[in-house]
């Protein structure tokens, strides 16, 4: 697909989690997904309308690195979605509310220029990092 294209196919991603009753709880209750097929050894979630994969890695620790992003240490690998304005903030409120520590706090980033965008970042239970965006104007996206 190239990036003309304006159809948006739901991505896969398969991540390990050290308990799936713990991911039932961080992705199903704080995050708000549905879950899918499942087993005792790996759930699906609808992750805002992609696949998102939980597998049971009991013994997995996951390695981060970060990167400086206008001021932040921004955690790598991890991932995310970019949501409505209004879906941010009340997410926000949620992970809040859970007692989820933000790695990187809820705040607008590059204010003023191009690329304008809303950010926070935080850890699930197994330590895979998530990042979730939000844009007044979504033509921003891949601003330059």
């Amino acid at each position: 697909m190239s990036s003309a294209d304006t159809s948006v196919r739901p991505f896969h991603l398969a991540i390990p989690v050290s308990s799936i009753a713990r991911a039932r709880e961080f992705y199903g209750d704080v995050l708000g997904c549905a879950e899918g097929r499942s087993s005792e050894q790996w759930v699906d979630w609808d992750f805002y309308g992609h696949q998102l994969v939980t597998h049971l890695v009991p013994e997995s620790t996951a390695a981060t690195h970060h990167n400086p992003v206008d001021g932040h240490a921004v955690p790598v690998p991890h991932f995310g979605v970019v949501l409505t304005m209004a879906s941010w903030r009340a997410l926000a409120d949620r992970v809040a509310a859970a007692g989820i520590q933000f790695v990187i706090e809820p705040h607008v980033r590059f204010a003023g220029e191009p690329g304008e965008q809303a950010t926070m970042f935080f850890y699930d239970f197994s330590g895979n990092a998530l990042e979730f965006k939000a844009f007044n104007d979504l033509s921003q996206l891949f601003a330059s």
